[in-house]
């Protein structure tokens, strides 16, 4: 058995506007899953990006406009989305409010292709 302590993970500024807290990958003994958490300052989020796996983004607190190719939507407290696996998908806070936000990834790595080729494509490796 392997205990996190959420309060002993650290948050990073994953980009301006966005804080991030990993709660279990590859980087901590998770085999199948990488999850996450995310407050977003208004006007901040995802940008457009895609995964080989599956992903679950759920709003705890706030509103973020969630796109899916060229579909979207508004999210708020409780309501989540599918993202199937190979599509491309973001997020942004349409709130006036800090945006918290929860992401579960079917696989122990982050990994990520964005449009923007700035962006990190790999988080949360094995030690």
């Amino acid at each position: 058995m392997h205990i996190v302590d959420l309060e002993k993970q650290p948050r990073e500024e994953w980009r301006p506007g966005v804080r991030t807290r990993m709660r279990a990958s590859a980087a901590n003994g998770a085999a199948q899953l990488c999850l996450f958490e995310q407050w977003c300052d208004p006007g901040h989020g995802a940008p457009t990006h895609l995964h080989a796996v599956e992903e679950v983004l759920h709003v705890l607190q706030g509103q973020a406009e969630v796109w899916i190719g060229d579909s979207r939507a508004t999210l708020t407290d409780g309501q989540l989305v599918v993202v199937p696996a190979g599509h491309k998908h973001g997020f942004s806070n349409t709130g006036a409010s800090t945006l918290h936000i929860t992401s579960t990834l079917a696989a122990p790595v982050f990994e990520a292709a964005y449009d923007d080729k700035r962006e990190t494509p790999r988080r949360w490796l094995p030690g």
